[in-house]
């Protein structure tokens, strides 16, 4: 993957951002949050075709939202080189939005590379109610990712056959 390479301190700094967003919004409006980003491993965190893959995503998630009569009270897009998100305050229940979520991640071409985090209205991000497979091998892909069982080129690789495919 080519494109510009974010530091550790960028990564850092970008997902405490994005912890203070979330609070910030669930403090304005006692109600969850969607927090919906790509998980893209190694340091290039966005080229035109993870662009495209996320405004899919985002496309599905606003779609679904609305066909659920799910409110959307404020949404925060964010578009830097530590990769694209969407953070928004809902009005409906967090298990029931996380439900949704899962299910978009599940069954969409790309949904293997989406990141769709429910944090509910006391800060807590709600976990799925399956595990998540790993891209490579499909076992629980919090186990490869804490044993490294793959390498980022790897990752990269099957993240550019999946991009690939679906566009």
């Amino acid at each position: 993957m080519q494109g510009y390479e974010v530091t550790l301190p960028e990564m850092l700094a970008c997902r405490e951002h994005r912890a203070l967003l979330q609070q910030e919004l669930i403090a304005r409006y006692h109600c969850p949050v969607i927090s919906f980003c790509m998980n893209i491993p190694g340091p290039n965190k966005t080229t035109p075709q993870i662009r495209s893959a996320f405004e899919h995503g985002l496309k599905i998630l606003e779609e679904q939202l609305t066909l659920q009569k799910i409110p959307v009270l404020e949404a925060i897009p964010i578009h830097e080189v530590t990769g694209d998100e969407w953070i928004a305050a809902v009005k409906f229940p967090a298990s029931s939005i996380k439900t949704l979520t899962t299910q978009i991640e599940e069954t969409d071409c790309f949904g293997r590379l989406f990141d769709i985090d429910v944090i509910d209205i006391t800060g807590e991000k709600l976990s799925r109610p399956i595990y998540c497979k790993c891209l490579i091998c499909g076992r629980q892909a919090q186990e490869c990712a804490s044993s490294r069982r793959h390498s980022v080129k790897e990752m990269q690789d099957k993240i550019e056959e999946i991009l690939e495919k679906g566009m």
